[in-house]
């Protein structure tokens, strides 16, 4: 069986337990604190990162590897489309929600921990998101009818909003709507922690 190292409440580790919840496939999560990497995990890969999966005698770490890995292992349903043009352009948008998106949510994050600058950070990150609202609107998925490697990058994004203290206006419907119909869903369900399950009721105050 495939083991996952996962961090309980770790953006990078839901995208690919997400992944492996949409394909079906069985994989022993295995928790650990980013922060005190076990040994097991450091003799794994030299970074000590999560999320890190094993599969018989491969060992992969980075998100993007793994999901790739396991769209070509298991590759029903299909995560990324069948011609290389789409294939590209689908991972420019995962690239562009992790680059833009994230690093705002991770300025937020820093903010929260420092109790300084937390409103301007709040703020941005909504902007941002407001202003992409758009792309979720005629499709489905985000810019899709099928769900793909687009959707593993904003979803974990999306769930940690409340969490985080932002709260979408209404100009940011589609982005709502299309969240909520997912979060729903049988795969998202099965991805999520214990921890990433009391997100939604945690208060903003919170640190993350």
């Amino acid at each position: 069986m495939i083991r996952l190292y996962s961090g309980a409440s770790c953006l990078q580790s839901h995208r690919v337990r997400l992944a492996l919840a949409h394909k079906g496939v069985e994989a022993e999560w295995v928790t650990v604190d980013p922060a005190a990497p076990p040994r097991a995990l450091l003799e794994l890969t030299p970074y000590g990162e999560v999320p890190t999966l094993v599969d018989r005698d491969v060992c992969l770490y980075e998100p993007w590897i793994i999901i790739e890995y396991l769209d070509e292992r298991y590759p029903h349903p299909p995560l990324l489309m069948a011609d290389p043009v789409s294939r590209a352009k689908a991972r420019l948008v995962a690239y562009r929600i992790e680059r833009d998106w994230y690093s705002l949510y991770e300025q937020l994050a820093a903010a929260r921990t420092r109790h300084r600058g937390v409103g301007k950070a709040r703020q941005a990150l909504c902007e941002s998101l407001t202003a992409g609202a758009e792309l979720f609107e005629a499709h489905r998925y985000l810019l899709s009818d099928e769900f793909t490697i687009m959707d593993l990058a904003v979803l974990p994004l999306l769930w940690r909003l409340p969490a985080a203290g932002v709260e979408l206006p209404p100009q940011a419907a589609a982005m709502v709507e299309y969240a909520e119909a997912q979060f729903h869903g049988a795969p998202f369900q099965a991805s999520l922690t214990p921890e990433e399950q009391a997100l939604r009721s945690a208060k903003s105050g919170g640190n993350r």
